[in-house]
């Protein structure tokens, strides 16, 4: 190591700063509140309620990525970006393997009825 740093600049160069924590915490509280009075205000209502939710929860999660959790920032060593996606691949699988049980179990149990009106 060519240079001897401080534990300020190491907290620096690691953290973010006080207006980027400020930042991300109103966008949070933006997102929050906007899908919050959609619910409450009956604004939108079935699947397209569920979409705009789920949009707002993914905008969110990029935020607090970004914001809080410094995702973009280059000077980390590229193994904690390798552990991220491998944690979020581990996350799809389990969403959708759950999704596609799920739906495979309604459509084994639900075969025998009859809809009728």
């Amino acid at each position: 190591m060519s240079e001897d740093l401080s534990l300020e600049e190491i907290q620096k160069e690691w953290h973010g700063t006080y207006k980027a924590y400020a930042i991300g915490f109103i966008f949070s509280l933006l997102l929050t509140l906007c899908s919050f009075f959609l619910v409450i205000k009956k604004a939108l209502s079935g699947p397209l309620l569920v979409y705009s939710i789920v949009s707002l929860a993914l905008i969110q999660a990029i935020v607090q990525l970004l914001f809080f959790l410094h995702v973009r920032e280059g000077a980390k060593p590229r193994w904690e970006l390798l552990i991220f996606y491998f944690m979020i691949m581990i996350l799809l699988i389990i969403v959708v393997g759950s999704l596609w049980i799920m739906k495979d179990l309604n459509d084994r149990m639900m075969t025998d009825m009859v809809m009728t009106k």
